[in-house]
């Protein structure tokens, strides 16, 4: 007993402890909001102004077209604190409103920033003309004359304000065409745009020109179908959903609805004009071409010289401005080559040039935040500079990111960034070369491209490597060339290059050329869904007289790990290409020499970003390092405490005595349980839904604590983290397994987490259990129901525990599977091993089982050897010749009632009726009797016992 003294220093100490705790947790709210508040961006406000502006354009300049605009100004822009301005533009399909969140950015940095929409989308006027220099360009020259009217703008000399142009796809092409259009353009930051606008739908991967092209007829389906009739477009032709960095300047998002649009103009008409349903909104010379092109599968040298007027390819040598290229690695609309193509041209005019690739694309979308966060920083340095005048020079050296993985922290993906001082173009730096095998083989051209090929889908491209040969490349459309496993890692950052020959008895093919990274385990992916189109002319008949051709393939950015192998497919058809109809077969081949891999020499790009996070990192690291440390020692006092055995129990699997679950609501899940199983014996745990059932496995695991009574595992008191439980092998509340390892991959890691010695796992054994034979080696993801619940088993039998638990272990198996479940439990409960079985499947439990424990509402009803549980039969199994017949003899007997069941034989509840009366009356009708035995099921007593509408209390 305490002193009063005693007591008082006691009760002081405790007050102190409060208010120390207090007052830390006051100073850690302190300190974060402190963090928080430095850590928010400050930006100045911003107002804005919007109006539909008219300005003329055309080739003669005097054609007028109403632009829906609105101009983003820093709150302290006035005539005496003048600001540079961006001119923002939108992607194909966008609107104005697709760019709100950039030109907020950008506004709150510093610069007035004027969106519109493009002449022919929204609730503006005019047709589509494809970023014409006449149109387009011309739209935006008026609108640089309306910002240096401004008293609030920032100008060079009279008429010139400071501006820069930032724009994604559709707004990137028309950055560089007005740089080259308009001297007064300062700095242009284009983002996954073109070169050359015929190469983009018409490519060809030996360098014939693009009348000789393969048509991408699923991209030009969408940009110049859809665009044309939706007064939106496609959704996310360019934008956030087409692969624009989310948050980045100009990421042309989807679009919005106009306020204050109508009817009209969200149908894509030209406001007070009605709209060619054959064309829409698109001018007719465009459309023309678009539907020439459609129809034959060909361009003609008109289609492509109205495509190249859209292009940079033929001004480059006119652009001065500064100009940062940002380009996607995830895009089959606009590769990379087409910004290494805008690189070469500006370059060679002397005007300063950088090159960024980020993980994302049209089809790949922003990338991950670290990327993302990449590009807007690579923006907002080469703006400060080149417009605003601030910060040093950015240069021209080249980065790029690839996908490393995954964040722990938010399971987001991962890039890490590189650079090096010189761009090195598709070509790379270096080279490493890889030597292909394979024979010859015909591949067959078929019938109007169907079924083709899925490689690339718009604004999905990499959803071919999901495909991994299912769909993706056709039985007999297509040849294979293979490398052995890499010995070293090799990372590509370029276009790879290989050699193949081809023959035809029609002197031309349509081939489509793949790159693979095939992993150890047979699984293939093709790098965001990236392929090269050929169109060979003059092939001979045979393939020995057939020329090598070298084929560029697509620029990629991966790293292809030691153990992997190269696979190069050459396929007739590809869903998104156009491709000859007349049916044919190919004969193809390697054309000697190497699969040529381009390696660029980088260093990472060290981030903030990935300072914090590791500073985070190794936070949560001494905290975790603290929580086990506490467990340890909690654990360790456990079993100081419970290290003795009962003599009584030692011998004994499993002993559950007197136990009890109360929750502290008040709830009892299991108020009486006491049982043992004991060596050699397989003990079925029986109750309704709600019985106690899950809730006495769970104490059993130590995942819960009772709140009375005591479970001895071989005479040790079981309590959380005691030894004994390894001795335990468990499947409860179903199976919990890594997604991205393989079934055996998974087995492995959770033996390892034992710590146990592996001569002990005895892994054949239970692969054998598991019977998922090749299986057992494909990611557990791609697991049914079944085939998780077997690998969950074999993991609770590895080891070949004393004690195994298993709840449900039948679940999703089906009937053989169940059969081979049934001998797997009766074999295993020898040598002193034992099995306790939760179940619902009565009949499996009477078939498996040597015992059994029947609980309902918390309390155990019956225990004891299944024979003894099911008792003296009420009922009859009589085995008939003919049981149709013998079924309406007994149903006409008073009393005598066929039960359902029998398995071939009549069960039948004679109610009193003699056995010997009823035998009679088969024979009587000529019905052979060829045995009677008394039948009672497991299901009969068990439904005694709790009543068939008896419900739990509700497990927990």
């Amino acid at each position: 007993m305490r002193s009063p003294l005693a007591a008082a220093r006691i009760r002081r100490a405790l007050a102190t402890r409060r208010r120390r705790v207090v007052a830390g947790a006051v100073a850690v709210v302190l300190v974060a909001a402190a963090v928080a508040w430095a850590a928010r961006p400050q930006r100045p406000g911003f107002r804005t102004e919007s109006a539909l502006v008219t300005v003329r354009s055309g080739p003669a300049g005097d054609q007028p077209v109403d632009l829906d605009t609105t101009l983003y100004l820093p709150r302290d822009a006035s005539a005496r604190h003048r600001v540079p301005a961006v001119l923002l533009a939108h992607g194909f399909g966008g609107t104005k409103e697709s760019v709100r969140a950039d030109a907020e950015d950008l506004a709150g940095h510093g610069y007035a920033v004027l969106t519109w929409t493009a002449r022919g989308f929204g609730r503006s006027g005019g047709e589509i003309h494809l970023d014409s220099p006449d149109y387009e360009v011309r739209d935006a020259q008026r609108l640089i004359d309306r910002l240096a009217a401004r008293p609030d703008i920032r100008l060079d000399t009279a008429g010139d304000p400071r501006v820069g142009v930032v724009g994604g796809s559709y707004g990137g092409g028309l950055a560089l065409l007005l740089a080259a259009q308009d001297s007064r353009v300062d700095a242009v930051v284009p983002m996954i745009t073109w070169n050359d606008l015929s190469r983009s739908f018409l490519p060809e991967s030996t360098g014939k020109e693009p009348t000789e092209g393969v048509f991408k007829k699923g991209w030009a389906g969408l940009f110049f179908g859809g665009g044309g009739n939706v007064g939106s477009g496609p959704a996310g032709v360019s934008g956030n959903t087409a692969g624009q960095p989310e948050g980045a300047p100009a990421s042309a998002g989807a679009p919005s609805p106009q306020p204050g649009a109508g009817p009209g103009t969200s149908s894509g008409r030209v406001p007070g004009g009605p709209a060619d349903p054959s064309c829409g909104r698109f001018a007719a010379d465009v459309c023309a071409a678009y539907l020439r092109i459609a129809t034959t599968g060909r361009a003609d040298a008109q289609a492509v010289e109205l495509l190249r007027r859209s292009s940079p390819a033929g001004v480059l040598d006119r652009i001065k401005a500064p100009t940062l290229l940002v380009q996607g690695e995830a895009d089959t609309l606009f590769p990379l080559t087409e910004a290494d193509a805008n690189a070469r041209g500006i370059a060679a005019a002397g005007t300063p040039v950088r090159v960024a690739w980020f993980t994302g694309g049209h089809d790949g979308g922003a990338g991950p935040t670290s990327d993302s966060d990449r590009v807007k920083f690579l923006t907002a340095q080469w703006l400060d500079h080149y417009v605003k005048g601030e910060g040093s020079a950015p240069g021209g050296s080249f980065t790029f990111s690839r996908i490393a993985g995954f964040d722990a922290l938010d399971r987001g993906l991962v890039a890490t960034g590189y650079h090096t001082a010189d761009y090195p173009g598709v070509a790379g730096q270096g080279r490493t070369e890889v030597t292909l095998t394979g024979p010859a083989r015909p591949i067959a051209n078929p019938p109007n491209g169907n079924p083709a090929a899925i490689s690339s889908v718009p604004f999905a491209g990499a959803i071919g490597s999901l495909l991994n040969g299912v769909a993706g490349d056709i039985p007999g459309q297509h040849a294979r060339f293979e490398s052995e496993p890499l010995a070293e890692p090799v990372d590509v950052v370029g276009a790879p290059t290989v050699r193949i020959r081809a023959a035809s008895p029609t002197g031309a093919a349509v081939l489509f050329v793949k790159l693979y990274d095939v992993d150890p385990k047979g699984a293939a992916t093709l790098p965001d869904g990236l392929v090269a189109p050929v169109r060979l002319t003059g092939l001979p008949a045979t393939i020995d007289a057939a020329q090598p051709v070298t084929v560029t393939l697509p620029a990629i950015v991966r790293r292809i790990e030691s153990g992997h192998r190269l696979r190069v497919v050459v396929s007739t058809s590809d869903q998104a290409y156009a491709t000859p109809a007349e049916p044919a077969v190919h004969t193809v081949a390697l054309g000697g020499g190497p699969l040529t891999l381009p390696t660029v020499d980088a260093q990472p790009i060290p981030t903030t970003a990935t300072v914090w996070r590791w500073a985070l990192v190794g936070l949560l690291a001494a905290i975790a390092v603290g929580l086990a440390v506490v467990v340890l020692l909690a654990r360790r006092r456990h079993r100081r405490q419970d290290s003795s055995v009962h003599p009584e129990y030692a011998g004994v699997p499993l002993a559950v005595r007197q136990l009890r679950k109360e929750y502290a609501d008040g709830f009892v899940a299991v108020s009486n349980v006491d049982f043992e199983v004991h060596p050699g014996q397989v003990v079925g745990l029986l109750g309704p839904n709600g019985a106690g059932k899950t809730t006495t496995l769970r104490v059993l695991m130590g995942l819960t604590q009772p709140t009375a009574g005591e479970i001895y595992v071989f005479g040790h008191r079981l309590v959380p983290g005691s030894p004994v439980l390894s001795r335990i092998g468990a499947l409860v509340e179903g199976p919990g397994f890594l997604p991205h390892l393989s079934g055996l991959e998974n087995l492995k890691a959770y033996w390892r987490a034992t710590g146990r010695p592996w001569a002990e796992a005895h892994f054949d054994q239970a692969l054998e259990i598991a019977g998922l034979g090749d299986s057992v080696h494909r990611k557990t993801r791609k697991y049914s129901h079944g085939m998780r619940q077997r690998l969950a088993i074999a993991q609770a039998m590895l080891g070949l525990p004393e004690l195994l638990v298993l709840d449900e272990p039948t679940d999703g198996l089906d009937p053989p599977q169940i059969a081979e479940m049934r001998r797997v439990l009766q074999r295993y409960a020898t040598d002193g091993r034992a099995v306790l079985v939760s179940s619902h499947l009565l009949a499996e439990v009477e078939q498996t089982c040597t015992h059994a424990v029947v609980v309902t509402k918390g309390r155990i009803v019956a225990s004891g050897p299944v024979e003894d549980i099911v008792g003296e039969s009420p009922s009859v199994l009589f085995e008939v010749s003919d049981p149709d017949a013998a079924r309406s003899v007994l149903d006409r007997l008073d009393g005598v009632r066929v039960l359902p069941g029998g398995d071939g034989g009549l069960v039948v509840d004679t109610n009193g009726t003699a056995r010997s009366e009823v035998v009679a009356e088969l024979v009587r009708a000529g019905i052979g009797v060829d045995r009677v035995v008394p039948r009672r099921r497991l299901e009969d007593a068990f439904l005694a016992l709790v009543g068939e509408n008896s419900r739990g209390s509700g497990d927990r």
